[in-house]
């Protein structure tokens, strides 16, 4: 204790020093201007002007005076933490080699190619839609031409129904001939036939082009399931290679293979996280419970002691957690940050400050501001 006075003592003897040796270099030369400087000299204040050397030389920073509620403000140690969205995970859609397209800890946009996969399987599953394809366009002109038959056939069906008809007239009527009416009867039949068989072909062509285009439709949805897992859209169709594009914007912050690696189905490639997408995390003592609710206003404050203790609080909404820890007798706090702010990253240590109840505000000196000499607080 002895020695941290004499350091506070010594502190504030440096400082009388410097600001009586600055008074010295700014001492008045002549009588006139002394005496004009008395006329205008300003009223008695217990504020000292320190000079920036000074400053320098003994360490010392600013902070700033901040209107709160004194006393009834909890205050909660916790941490930032990355939303469960903000990270997004691109695994392989099919096995293949990998060729990357980015470097780690780069920052991409949504549609930004992150690697190239040289796939067979890819390939086929291409191959395989097109053969498709091809076989329900083959069908078509198949189709086609089995209607224009069977219209033909119906033509020729209602001619020698015509046919029939008119010779029994002429029957009925005591003329006509008898081979005359077999033949009628022969083509008649026949075109019957020849109908026939071109609604059971008509028939067969339908349920083959219905198989086809259902064997299309599960290849083409097979295409279209990787290349909506690559992301890239339209833009990469016509790419040999499967290209995987970044679905979010942020950094990369996994690259799980080597360059040219192979990889299987569903396997990790890359990473990429949001670090804006972050909220805070605090446990605060279940004895507190009963002054804690959802929907609370509370500021996460930057960490004391170097250059984020200047920088702004991050005000929101508080969330209690449902769980807590029976072995610790803690329990969750979370704050959705309602601003962004450069110092919010993932991992950096803060303080939770839940406002407990509404009342007027107060100016609070920070605590880096006090310094006891003994049982007596020296505030600088």
């Amino acid at each position: 204790m002895t020695t941290h006075r004499s350091g506070i003592r010594l502190a504030l003897a440096a400082l009388a020093s410097a600001i009586a040796l600055g008074a010295c270099d700014r001492a008045p030369e002549g009588h006139d201007h002394h005496a004009h400087a008395e006329d205008h000299a300003p009223a008695p204040t217990n504020r000292v002007e320190i000079p920036d050397a000074v400053r320098r030389n003994l360490g010392i920073t600013f902070a700033r005076v901040e209107p709160r509620n004194v006393e009834r403000v909890l205050r909660v140690p916790g941490r930032f933490e990355l939303l469960p969205t903000a990270r997004r995970e691109y695994r392989a859609p099919v096995d293949g080699t990998v060729e990357l397209l980015v470097k780690p800890q780069q920052s991409v946009d949504a549609g930004t190619p992150l690697y190239r996969l040289r796939s067979a399987e890819w390939q086929r599953l291409v191959q395989d839609a097109a053969a498709a394809r091809a076989r329900v366009e083959s069908m078509v002109p198949m189709k086609a031409a089995l209607d224009a038959q069977g219209l033909s056939q119906r033509e020729r069906l209602k001619v020698w129904q015509d046919r029939l008809a008119q010779l029994e007239r002429i029957r009925d009527a005591g003329g006509g001939s008898a081979a005359q009416f077999a033949e009628a009867r022969t083509q008649f039949s026949a075109a019957q036939a020849e109908l026939a068989a071109v609604s059971v072909r008509m028939a067969e062509i339908e349920s083959a082009h219905r198989v086809a285009e259902a064997e299309l439709a599960a290849r083409d949805a097979k295409v279209w399931m990787v290349r909506d897992a690559a992301g890239c859209g339209d833009a990469a169709a016509d790419s040999p290679d499967l290209v995987v594009c970044a679905s979010m914007a942020g950094r990369v912050e996994l690259i799980a293979v080597t360059q040219g690696g192979r990889v299987d189905a569903s396997a990790m490639v890359a990473a990429t996280v949001d670090p804006d997408g972050v909220w805070f995390r605090a446990r605060a003592l279940q004895s507190d419970l009963g002054r804690l609710a959802d929907g609370m206003r509370a500021v996460v404050a930057p960490p004391s002691g170097g250059s984020l203790e200047s920088q702004p609080a991050i005000a929101g909404s508080l969330k209690v957690g449902v769980t807590g820890d029976a072995d610790g007798r803690t329990i969750d706090l979370y704050l959705m940050p309602e601003g962004g702010a450069a110092w919010a990253r993932s991992g950096v240590a803060a303080a939770l400050k839940v406002t407990l109840e509404d009342a007027p505000e107060e100016l609070a000196i920070p605590l880096s501001a006090v310094v006891r000499d003994g049982a007596k607080p020296v505030i600088f």
